[in-house]
Order: structure tokens, then sequence, then C-alpha cells
């Protein structure tokens, strides 16, 4: 499985130390929070919030330079539009890789 990466937030931040600490303070101020929401309603079976809650966590994946992810990610969300959990262990997989990483940060 891929790994999350900092490479994508270094090339926005370019020198700027404080600007790419204010980029990782939201996400890790986001991320938990936005991944509880979708196993919230995962849980209640709302697959079209659910679906709402892995289109913003796609923007997370992207961030942290998860290429093949953000693609599981598509699909799931696609999935998940149409009642269909395909694709939940690996999605749910990259959010604990994501999770692991951002609490190193």
């Amino acid at each position: 499985m891929e790994q999350p990466n900092l490479s994508y937030i270094n090339q926005l931040s370019g020198d700027d130390n404080v600007f790419k600490q204010k980029l990782i303070d939201v996400i890790k101020k986001e991320f938990p929070e936005e991944k509880q929401v979708y196993f919230d309603n995962y849980k209640c079976k709302n697959f079209k919030l659910a679906a709402e809650n892995v289109h913003k966590l796609k923007h997370k994946i992207s961030i942290l330079g998860l290429e093949k992810s953000y693609e599981v990610a598509v699909n799931y969300e696609e999935n998940l539009l149409e009642n269909n959990t395909a694709g939940k262990e690996e999605f749910e997989n990259i959010l604990q890789t994501m999770t692991d990483f951002i609490t190193t940060l």
C-alpha cells in the first residue's frame, strides 16, 4: 500500500514553514472530524451522506500524496451513491494509514 507523504504540502508551501505548519494543522484538525462523520453516516446506512463524506476526504487523500488511494476513493464514492458498499474495506484501510501518518506529524 502506498504511504502518505508531505510532498504536495512541501511543494505548496515552498520555503514558508509557517504556511506549511498551518496546512498540517488544518489536516490534523479536520481529518479526524471528517472521518468520524463518515463512519457515523455509514453506520446509519446513510450511503448518500457517506458518499459526500468520502468526497470531502478525497481532498485530504490527494494532499497527502496518495494517488492510487484517491482512485479507490473515487470508485467507492460512486459505489456508495448506488447503495453499493464495494470498496469499503480498502477505503477504510486508507483512512487508517492516514490516521497513523497524521499522528506522527
